[in-house]
């Protein structure tokens, strides 16, 4: 009896000794509430700078198929030691969840403290993920693409072909047309730029109240031509830019086709064997990356560096580095650039931190306890 006395006193001190964890949660309602493209871009030039500075650190990455072909997750974890957090985003896909009404694509997100190890909050991921990857695209032109282009060439058009082009238009002022391609239907890139304006308004629709001379501003940058094709060779010899968005496994845009000049943002390669562009267009042109181990790896480098036609030297930098102004994006006019951009966890980190402020000052989400 003195036994389980004693074990119900201590179990009864142990749990008043025990600090409770709250955190935030945030669903895609309130992320979709409080995140804008134009700081999006901020965080996520801030996230290559924080890891240039070696502020910030990537984890291994985890894959695992469940089905091959058919069900796949991958977690990016890392550290940002300036913004003292750590944490994760865990993406799955699903590819038959369609067929029973729900998303193919589910991401969640986590944030801790790196000083105490508490988490911090837990959000949806797939605007997060829609968001970053954009600005990705749009820092790569905005570093590396000639001051003067005027015409930007969309590979792919799907979900993630809106935030592509805000964030170019937001990062380059003298866009005078966007030629939509689609390798798999015509169609679909015609109906793309049919509606594209309609997308383009509504992640606009944030600077209407709070800054008009900016929303007028981007309101006259998307009175634009949008103009799909079936001819990638034609719209690639008449591009100043190029962003490749789509899941491709053979190369869409051949070397011989790209002019002297042009800034390609490689942006769908993000797990092995994935490429959209000949891989013989690294041999002369200047390479910059996210991270080099991903692209190395899981990146638009990868195919050309297991086949020996690039190495990790030849890599001019990470972009980081540009934006710091460490080292020089594009050296010439004739300057063939790409952007190898495989997304990085600090980018889904920096932007949920982010988040989890706003949230914090305008009380939205839930608050739990762990």
């Amino acid at each position: 009896m003195e036994l389980s006395s004693g074990n119900c006193f201590e179990d009864k001190k142990l749990k008043e000794e025990i600090t409770l964890f709250p955190f935030r949660v945030l669903n895609q309602e309130n992320i979709k509430e409080l995140l804008d493209m134009r700081t999006v871009i901020e965080l996520v030039e801030r996230a290559y700078t924080l890891k240039e500075k070696d502020e910030a650190s990537l984890f291994p990455m985890v894959f695992h198929e469940f089905e091959p072909g058919k069900a796949d997750m991958d977690i990016k974890s890392g550290e940002l030691v300036g913004a003292n957090i750590f944490g994760l985003k865990l993406v799955s896909w699903f590819g038959d969840n369609p067929s029973k009404n729900l998303p193919a694509v589910v991401g969640t997100v986590l944030v801790l403290d790196s000083r105490t190890g508490a988490p911090l909050g837990i959000m949806s991921g797939e605007f997060i993920t829609m968001m970053r990857t954009g600005a990705a695209g749009g820092i790569g032109a905005k570093y590396l693409a000639r001051k003067d282009s005027e015409h930007l060439v969309l590979v792919g058009s799907g979900h993630l072909g809106p935030f592509q082009i805000i964030a170019t238009l937001m990062s380059m002022e003298n866009i005078k047309k966007v030629t939509v391609y689609n390798a798999n239907s015509f169609e679909h890139a015609n109906d793309f730029c049919k509606s594209i304006k309609d997308k383009l308004l509504e992640l606009l629709a944030p600077y209407k109240d709070i800054d008009q001379e900016f929303y007028n501003q981007m309101l006259q940058r998307i009175n634009i031509s949008f103009e799909a094709t079936k001819d990638i060779q034609q719209a690639t010899e008449q591009a100043d830019i190029i962003i490749t968005a789509t899941p491709a496994r053979k190369p869409i845009i051949k070397k011989e086709w790209v002019k002297p000049g042009t800034h390609i943002s490689c942006i769908g390669a993000d797990m092995e064997g994935k490429q959209e562009i000949d891989e013989n267009l690294f041999v002369n042109a200047r390479v910059f990356v996210d991270d080099v181990g991903q692209a190395i790896s899981v990146g638009e480098t990868e195919v050309p560096y297991k086949k020996g036609l690039i190495a990790t030297i030849q890599i001019e930098d990470e972009i980081g580095s540009v934006i710091l102004g460490k080292v020089a994006g594009r050296v010439s006019n004739e300057d063939i650039t790409i952007f190898d951009s495989t997304g990085i966890s600090l980018q889904d980190l920096l932007t949920a931190n982010y988040l989890l402020e706003q949230a914090t000052e305008k009380k939205l989400g839930l608050i739990t306890t762990l």
